[in-house]
């Protein structure tokens, strides 16, 4: 059927600076900060692509590796939580030791040319214990989260801390560090108390002092030498936010474990996360999971938390879609984006404290995967090659992006998110040229492949009909319109995602891929209209009025996982490759993550009805990391080291759980324990004993080991000078 969408009735946004509050400069002079539309960096836009990753979830011989992939993912910003309870666990007693070395993770941040927003709380949530805090504060004659002078003196010393082990990393000093997040979520969510949960079942506070206590806290950070270019809140859910002071950030998630928590019984729905708003214009004060207490024009829509993954929590397992996360990453860009943020980009292992563990309650106890993008032993998943494209095509185009307005056909805001049948679209547009969103993706609904649509967009001086829209389900994608790509050549529309440009000598090369569905056509407004062949090898040419030689390459959708690119040492020059296999640049070397066959000699011995124990394989040291792979069924994986300790835990959702060994600092021929709980039906506990007796009795119970494997994964290093063969 034909859709429509009309750019004429639709006001641009004025951009504005915003206050000095949200500027800062580095040494060099060099200014960063916002207008009400984006971030600007010495004066041109700069579109912040953050991705969290917490460094105490992550082993530091790891640290690195993680910022390389990161970074080679598209993330030029890493947001962290500095979790209280990890560093103050008894009061008075602060640890900076192992991967709590919060200075060396932001260095490494710093020689890989990464920026970090630092997330200081005192309340962070996480899925940490007490949301973050440390069990002493509640003893304490005060509540916490409150303006209260002892909880503040508390959170000083706290930040005093943190300061003392981030200075000369600030952004002022030429360091990294370019924003601050002042608390999480007040006055919106708190968290179990997990000392008295399940017994008194006692909450923390989600606060009442409203904007006072949010700047009291920003005051102690820059008292305390905490000063960056800008701070954050969290926006949603009516969360407190002083945008005098804070830029307000947002988020969505599509899954939501936590609802199997509550007094009622719930079914999961299908959220409206899927179905593109507008969220930068005061004319739509508020939309779904969007109701800011400030005009939405005043300051840039910006996201800390879309779902990058999702936890298991006790009562609700799935495996996680990971088409999820780059449709939702398309539609907020859509939505008038431009600060894409994923929580978590890169999953990890709680850190196991001196008295207990960190972990909230519902989840498991050491791992935080999280099923992100890079997971808990730096796998990657395949939402990470799908959102790397979508990173490439918003950094390669950004000055086409920010500075645009959001478009969305009429009655958008009424669309059901189980009408999965009709194509859900929007513009962004600066009135003459801009890109068509389409997003085909729906959680907790079945989704219909697209056939033959067609868009016609409305413009002051024309129509463009966009037609032979197709789009397989699950899918998303960007369809440039009104395109200039050189002098005297503009693409009227096509049906292929724009990805990268590279600027040499002799040439520009545009590179596109062809969305899965589609079928790749470039119409041009001089009147060609060309179907091109797809791949690395298949571009072709046209000349630009003022001689430069255009080249327009088609990559296909899978080739396009496979598209790399990096500034290289040699003067800031672009380099592009096309590797099957992982690729990271460390400023001298290329590395290539390269994974061995699947090997089945792990010899288990059983020693109860679920119980087994077995030898670590061999682990060589030139072996980056050694998986351990297990396929069961049950209702939690455990694995205990040689004294009984838990290492390693897994709630069971029946996709194959990966452990990576080195990383665990396991040695091998050291015996470990694998214990699954079993999962269990119509479980009741009888009381009925005249004596102080209870039993649990269930009437079946299932538990089942089906698969133990291993691989081996190497860092194959390549210099520089000599990655060849690879390179478009």
């Amino acid at each position: 059927m034909p859709y429509e969408i009309d750019i004429t009735k639709t006001e641009r946004v004025p951009v504005s600076r915003l206050s000095d509050k949200f500027f800062g400069k580095d040494p060099d002079g060099r200014e960063l900060g916002f207008t009400n539309d984006s971030m600007i960096l010495d004066g041109k836009p700069f579109y912040a692509i953050s991705g969290e990753c917490h460094y105490s979830r992550v082993p530091e011989g790891r640290w690195e590796d993680t910022i390389l992939k990161m970074k080679a993912g598209g993330i030029n910003i890493i947001s962290t939580y500095v979790f209280w309870n990890v560093h103050e666990e008894f009061e008075g007693k602060f640890r900076f030791d192992g991967r709590r070395n919060l200075r060396g993770f932001i260095e490494l941040a710093k020689k890989h040319g990464i920026y970090v927003i630092l997330r200081i709380g005192p309340f962070n949530h996480g899925e940490m214990r007490n949301g973050g805090l440390p069990d002493w504060l509640y003893g304490k004659p005060f509540e916490v989260s409150s303006c209260d002078a002892g909880f503040m003196q508390c959170t000083r010393r706290l930040y005093r801390a943190i300061s003392e082990q981030i200075q000369g990393l600030l952004y002022k000093d030429g360091g990294p560090i370019i924003g601050t997040q002042i608390d999480n979520e007040y006055m919106h969510s708190a968290a179990p108390w997990e000392m008295t949960t399940g017994a008194a079942n006692e909450w923390l506070p989600s606060g009442n002092d409203g904007e006072a206590y949010m700047k009291q806290l920003k005051e102690i950070a820059v008292d305390e030498g905490i000063i960056t270019p800008f701070y954050t809140c969290t926006g949603w859910g009516g969360a407190i936010t002083p945008v005098d002071e804070m830029l307000p950030l947002w988020g969505g998630y599509a899954f939501w474990p936590w609802m199997f928590y509550g007094d009622k019984e719930y079914k999961h729905p299908a959220t409206p996360e899927y179905i593109y708003r507008y969220n930068h214009n005061n004319k739509y004060p508020s939309t779904y999971n969007f109701e800011p207490r400030y005009e939405p024009e005043s300051v840039p829509y910006a996201c800390c938390e879309m779902g990058g993954g999702m936890s298991n929590y006790y009562n609700y397992r799935f495996q996680f879609p990971y088409k999820a996360v780059d449709a939702m990453a398309n539609v907020k860009l859509g939505s008038g984006c431009n600060f894409l943020g994923y929580y978590m980009f890169r999953g990890g292992s709680n850190p196991v404290g001196e008295k207990t563990f960190l972990n909230e309650c519902q989840c498991p106890k050491i791992s935080y995967d999280y099923q992100a993008a890079i997971g808990e032993f730096g796998q990657l998943r395949p939402s990470y090659y799908r959102l790397k494209s979508l990173h490439q095509f918003v950094k390669n185009f950004e000055d086409r992006i920010t500075g645009t307005f959001t478009v969305l056909p009429d009655n958008s805001e009424a669309y059901d998110p189980n009408d999965t049948r009709t194509l859900r679209y929007a513009v962004r547009t600066d009135g003459r040229s801009g890109f068509l969103f389409l997003n085909n993706y729906q959680d907790h609904a079945e989704c219909h492949d697209k056939k033959d649509e067609a868009v016609t967009i409305h413009l002051d001086d024309e129509d463009i009909r966009i037609d032979g829209i197709s789009l397989d389900a699950e899918e998303s994608a960007v369809l440039p319109f009104n395109m200039e790509l050189g002098k005297g050549i503009t693409i009227k529309y096509a049906t292929v995602q724009p990805l990268s440009v590279i600027r040499k000598e002799d040439r520009i090369i545009y590179l596109f891929f062809v969305p899965q569905g589609m079928k790749p056509r470039y119409v041009f407004s001089d009147g060609k209209d060309m179907e091109p062949e797809t791949g690395a090898g298949c571009g072709f040419c046209l000349t630009a009025g003022d001689g430069t030689v255009v080249e327009i390459i088609t990559l296909s959708d899978a080739e396009r996982m496979d598209y790399y690119e990096f500034e290289t040492s040699q003067d800031g020059i672009k380099k592009a490759v096309l590797s099957d296999k992982p690729v990271t640049f460390d400023g001298n070397s290329y590395h290539l993550e390269v994974t061995g066959d699947e090997e089945t000699g792990v010899d288990l011995t059983r020693t109860g009805a679920s119980r087994y124990t077995f030898n670590v394989p061999d682990l060589p040291e030139d072996a980056k990391e050694v998986m351990l792979r297990i396929d069961y069924r049950g209702d939690v994986g455990q694995i205990f080291d040689a004294s009984g300790t838990l290492i390693e835990d897994n709630f069971s959702n029946e996709a194959t759980w990966e452990i990576g060994l080195k990383s665990l600092d396991v040695k091998p021929g050291e015996v470990l324990t694998l214990y699954i709980t079993p999962r269990k039906e119509n479980v009741t506990i009888d009381v009925s004993s005249v004596m102080a007796g209870r039993a649990e009795k269930a009437e079946s119970t299932v538990a089942e080991l089906t698969k133990v494997s291993c691989i081996k994964i190497y860092d194959k290093v390549i210099p520089e000078n000599a990655f060849e063969g690879v390179t478009i």
